[in-house]
């Protein structure tokens, strides 16, 4: 076997699969919990601090700015400096960024410790580069599976968590943070003890001026998003911004051709095979966040008054309606990566886009019944936990070994943006239809919240069958890899099978 991936197998510096797949999916939990960690708690912000609901929301958009700007930069950095000091270096300043945010009552400072827990978003390709380099083609596609599925289930963690700590009136939001620096501890920890010293996977540098431009680019497309519902989606400024990045961002794509080390070659957005993977990636982003924000939503409204929901407390929402799913994607993460490898990638992905669609099918139909709600939100986040199981592997598929992690990153972005465009639809489309004499949102947008959720679901679908056309399309580096693990583990290869 050739590359790094060789090298762990085979040569005396090979390291324990378990333990480096627990340091690296504790990471990654950190990144998911720390994202969810501040939902239920925004209006407690907003009353402790004395803010506006509005101004208390720039604690989660302060958040995904930080993470549209960091994250390529961080991918790249990976490939070319090295993975372990790079992910040190994040948890370092994650770490830092959520003492400070237990401690301070300022909202300045709140969102300074929220811009410092976005780069916890380079997590997670860095992750997959490790991965990628340290072990096996026969062992990789469970370890990524693993560590891809703590993205949906340390968001479901999160809001637990701050339901338990944060579930009264009274509560004080500093607790919730208080968690996150403990996690955030450990997991520097282990990174610091399992992750191996390696050399970089790839020459070159990293294009400041390149980073500056997409970060520009990211941040005013998400920020039009974040904010639009507020501006109003016709308003000037609304137009304005969106306008703008469409500019920046056409910029960056010829910056990039005129490039002799871009940041991002610009042949990797529009090759097929990560076509497939970034489409099916931010539609899984708005999946995961319209049965979030529908499911919450909807439960926690009193029937008496609307005339439909269920009217439970934040901590019986996440516990009792969401937790099930986390809990099932544990469970399912590992059969998952075997599929993957097994059976390939894309028939993985349809498999869960089609579990999102009866999910969002059973919110849309039958959503009355409490036991409805409970296994569409399960079917719902397992279909994340599969697809967030997939994509890695038709990344890596796709790019160049000393490419896997600014790909990855790029991913990620598409997962963000899917994530930022599924919460804007969601809010947008339950404020549209308000019922005058409840205040609440009549039952029939929580029905267009989920049609949205099919879509999306079936979006993914139609990536997969895409992805089984060029499934064949598998990079040199892979087929390698691939074909001599199964080799010698005596296993069939679905690469084996195709040539």
């Amino acid at each position: 076997m050739t590359g790094a991936a060789g090298d762990a197998a085979t040569g005396p510096a090979r390291v324990r699969t378990g333990p480096l797949v627990l340091a690296l999916a504790l990471g990654v939990t950190t990144l998911s919990l720390l994202q969810s960690l501040v939902v239920p708690v925004l209006g407690q912000i907003a009353t402790q601090l004395h803010v506006s609901a509005a101004a208390a929301g720039w604690v989660l958009t302060a958040n995904l700015l930080a993470a549209a700007v960091l994250t390529p930069v961080l991918g790249r950095l990976g490939d070319v400096r090295g993975e372990r000091p790079v992910i040190i270096g994040i948890l370092v300043t994650v770490t830092a960024g959520t003492l400070l945010a237990a401690l301070t009552s300022s909202l300045p400072l709140l969102l300074v410790a929220r811009v410092l827990q976005g780069s916890s978003y380079g997590l997670f390709p860095l992750s997959i580069s490790v991965l990628r380099r340290e072990l096996p083609a026969a062992r990789l596609s469970v370890a990524m599976s693993v560590v891809s599925s703590t993205l949906a289930v340390g968001g479901v963690v999160g809001l637990v968590v701050t339901g338990v700590l944060a579930g009264s009136p009274t509560a004080d939001y500093h607790h919730p943070f208080w968690v996150g620096v403990g996690v955030s501890a450990v997991s520097l920890a282990l990174a610091a003890l399992l992750l191996p010293h390696r050399p970089p996977t790839a020459r070159g540098r990293v294009d400041a001026w390149s980073a500056v431009v997409l970060g520009a680019g990211l941040v005013l497309f998400l920020l039009a998003l974040s904010q639009g519902t507020a501006w109003g989606w016709g308003s000037p400024a609304t137009l304005g911004v969106l306008a703008g990045a469409v500019v920046v961002l056409a910029g960056w794509v010829y910056l990039q051709n005129r490039r002799a080390d871009p940041l991002v070659r610009p042949e990797l957005l529009a090759e097929r095979r990560m076509i497939v993977p970034n489409v099916a990636g931010l539609m899984t982003g708005i999946g995961i966040f319209v049965s979030f924000l529908a499911v919450l939503s909807y439960v926690r409204t009193p029937p008496e008054v609307a005339g439909y929901g269920f009217g439970v407390s934040a901590l019986t929402a996440s516990v009792v309606y969401l937790l099930p799913g986390g809990i099932a994607g544990i469970l399912v993460a590992p059969f998952a990566g075997r599929a993957v490898h097994r059976l390939g990638a894309p028939p993985a992905l349809l498999t869960g886009a089609v579990c999102g669609v009866a999910g969002f099918a059973l919110l849309a139909a039958l959503r009355a019944q409490p036991w409805a709600v409970v296994t569409g939100s399960l079917l719902t986040q397992l279909a994340v936990t599969v697809a967030y199981a997939a994509l890695p592997a038709l990344v890596v598929q796709a790019v160049r070994r000393e490419e896997t992690g600014v790909a990855n990153a790029v991913n990620s972005i598409a997962r963000s943006v899917g994530q930022a465009l599924g919460s804007t639809v969601a809010v947008t489309l339950l404020a549209a239809d308000l019922d005058p004499h409840t205040g609440l949102p009549r039952a029939s947008a929580y029905t267009l919240v989920a049609v949205v959720g099919i879509a999306s679901s079936a979006a993914v679908a139609l990536a997969a069958v895409v992805g089984m056309r060029t499934n064949g399309d598998r990079h040199p580096d892979d087929l390698a890899e691939v074909e001599e693990a199964t080799a010698a583990a005596g296993e069939w290869s679905p690469v084996s099978g195709l040539h």
